[in-house]
């Protein structure tokens, strides 16, 4: 009998033990979280971008649209000729005018690689600078996550915090004085 109230207390020990370094361990977990594409829209730098990406833009279009309207004629001139040019001449007319949509086509798609990729050159190294410095803002913190507030699309992924924790762990302010914006 004394050997099992011996256990039953070595193993209620442990138990408590286990749970009092669960808890201490939950204590020592910070996560904070940040919203990058506030801090993205807010650098001085993406005005410049902006302006670029829309430059590119106008560029394409403009490429797009005579491209565009060179088809429109030739489709008109087909139009016209219709009615006196023969079934086989006809015929091949027509496959030349699929061939022209399809390259038209092809070519949209192509501007719209291009601009995601201009994108992406232009906004890639900004987004490493506000990860280098949501990095040192959360090491300087003691944060063990930092969670982005949204998703890229624009859908928040942290629907409520309060204002303690809000006033805490957002360190979306910290990370643009990091970034020197308020220099």
């Amino acid at each position: 009998m004394r050997t099992l109230r011996i256990a039953v207390i070595l193993f209620l020990s442990i138990v408590l033990n286990l749970q009092a370094q669960a808890q201490s361990n939950n204590s020592e977990l910070k996560i904070g979280y940040v919203n990058p594409q506030s801090i993205l829209a807010n650098m001085p730098e993406m005005r410049a971008v902006q302006q670029r990406l829309q430059n590119f833009t106008a560029r394409k279009q403009q490429e797009l649209l005579t491209l565009e309207q060179d088809f429109q004629t030739q489709v008109a001139q087909y139009q016209q000729k219709v009615g006196v040019i023969s079934a086989e001449a006809q015929q091949q007319e027509e496959v030349r005018l699929g061939q022209l949509q399809q390259e038209l086509l092809q070519a949209q798609e192509v501007a719209e690689q291009e601009l995601a990729q201009r994108r992406d050159e232009l906004v890639g190294p900004l987004l490493e600078q506000i990860g280098s410095a949501i990095e040192a803002v959360a090491q300087k913190q003691g944060l063990s996550y930092v969670l982005n507030t949204t998703t890229s699309s624009g859908d928040m992924i942290i629907l409520y915090a309060s204002e303690d924790f809000r006033a805490k762990f957002d360190i979306t302010q910290s990370v643009m004085e990091e970034l020197g914006m308020f220099n």
